[in-house]
């Protein structure tokens, strides 16, 4: 039976927050398996067997920003287009929605995308596997909302008929794609990156 995923309430005393903070900062900076799980505890202010209170490994603390990552892609994607009637508005809101992010939320990002093989994988771990698993039903989740939403397109006409899934996934695939170059130091704007994105991927579904 599959372990389910309780979110821990967010009390004054808890290093959760924390702790996932600085495991984003050591992770996408240094890379999960240079940063040693001592590391976050540090930057946190905790012992390292506190870690433990929140987290059984730093693998299980991966999945869990994986998890939330996904989950926040997902929401902002919905909030993005919910009640845009026209397809290509909604392709387009879409597209800068996924680019409007803190600099925490690019590190977040490129963490995701470089640690996608996790999720292919039974994990021996119950809280582990629960992440795990809940990470790829999200992984599906806005697979879905992209091709439903050219779907949407190609039944009203604003795009032309093609796979949908195939172009959904070409369509998801270069917008993540940034995120395994793109640096907040870099001399690239994030906002000249998603204008740039923004009119291939419109180029890529309605030509």
């Amino acid at each position: 039976m599959a372990t389910r995923i309780v979110e821990p309430e967010a009390g004054p005393r808890s290093k959760r927050a924390a702790i996932l903070a600085a495991a984003v900062d050591c992770f996408g900076e240094t890379g999960f398996e240079a940063t040693k799980w001592s590391t976050v505890a540090e930057r946190v202010g905790i012992g390292q067997t506190a870690l433990y209170h929140y987290f059984e490994s730093k693998t299980h603390c991966l999945l869990t920003i994986m998890r939330l990552e996904l989950q926040r892609s997902h929401d902002k994607f919905t909030e993005a287009t919910e009640g845009v009637e026209d397809p290509t508005e909604a392709l387009r809101a879409a597209v800068r929605a996924a680019y409007d992010v803190s600099d925490q939320e690019v590190l977040q990002m490129r963490i995701l995308h470089n640690h996608m093989d996790l999720l292919s994988g039974t994990r021996k771990s119950k809280r582990e596997e629960a992440e795990r698993v809940e990470a790829r039903k999200l992984v599906q989740l806005v697979e879905r909302n992209w091709t439903n939403l050219l779907v949407r397109g190609m039944s009203m006409g604003a795009f032309p008929l093609r796979d949908a899934q195939l172009l959904g996934s070409g369509v998801l695939g270069l917008i993540v794609s940034v995120w395994r170059w793109y640096r907040p130091s870099g001399p690239t704007p994030l906002s000249e990156v998603s204008e740039l994105i923004e009119g291939a991927c419109v180029r890529m579904v309605a030509t």
